[in-house]
C-alpha cells in the first residue's frame, strides 16, 4: 500500500448560520396537535360518504366493525328496543279494534236481518263482511307476527 496523502476537511458554522440552516425544533413523528386532529376528523357528510362506500366491505355479523356492531350500538342509543315494543302494542291494538268493529258491524247486520224478512240481499251482505273481516284479521295477524321487534334474551333484525 503507498503512502497516500488524505485530505479531511471539517465543515463548521457559526451560531447565526447554525440556526438558520439547521431546524433545531423538536418533532415527533406520527403525532399530531388537537388542531390538526379536529381538522383532520371527518364530518358527519364525509363519514355517511365512506359508509356508502365501503358498505358491502363491512361484515354483517360481528362484535366490532360490522353491521350488526352499528345496529346495535345505534339502536342502544336511540333506545329502539322500546320504540319497537310500543309499535307492537299498537298495532295488536289496532287488530282488535278491528275486530271489535268487524263484530259490530255483523250485530248490526243480524239485527236487520232479524227485524225485516230475511233478505238475502242483507244475508249476502253479512257473508261478504264476515269473508273481508276474517282477511283483514288475518292480514294483521301476520303483520304483527312478522314484525321484527328486540326482546330482552336478544335483538332480531
Amino acid at each position: 500500500m503507498k503512502n497516500e496523502r488524505l485530505d479531511l476537511r471539517k465543515e463548521v458554522f457559526d451560531k447565526r448560520q447554525y440556526i438558520k440552516t439547521i431546524d433545531t425544533r423538536f418533532n415527533e413523528f406520527g403525532s399530531t396537535s388537537i388542531t390538526e386532529d379536529l381538522i383532520n376528523q371527518p364530518t358527519v357528510q364525509e363519514f355517511f360518504g365512506l359508509y356508502n362506500t365501503l358498505f358491502y366491505d363491512i361484515p354483517a355479523l360481528g362484535e366490532t366493525n360490522s353491521h350488526e356492531y352499528l345496529t346495535k350500538t345505534s339502536g342502544d342509543y336511540i333506545n329502539f328496543e322500546n320504540v319497537s315494543e310500543e309499535i307492537a302494542a299498537l298495532q295488536a291494538e289496532i287488530t282488535q279494534l278491528r275486530s271489535d268493529l268487524l263484530e259490530t258491524q255483523i250485530d248490526n247486520i243480524d239485527s236487520l236481518v232479524n227485524n225485516e224478512e230475511s233478505s238475502a240481499k242483507l244475508q249476502n251482505t253479512k257473508k261478504a263482511i264476515q269473508a273481508a273481516g276474517q282477511i283483514v284479521i288475518d292480514t294483521e295477524t301476520t303483520i304483527s307476527n312478522n314484525t321484527q321487534t328486540s326482546t330482552g334474551g336478544g335483538t332480531t333484525y
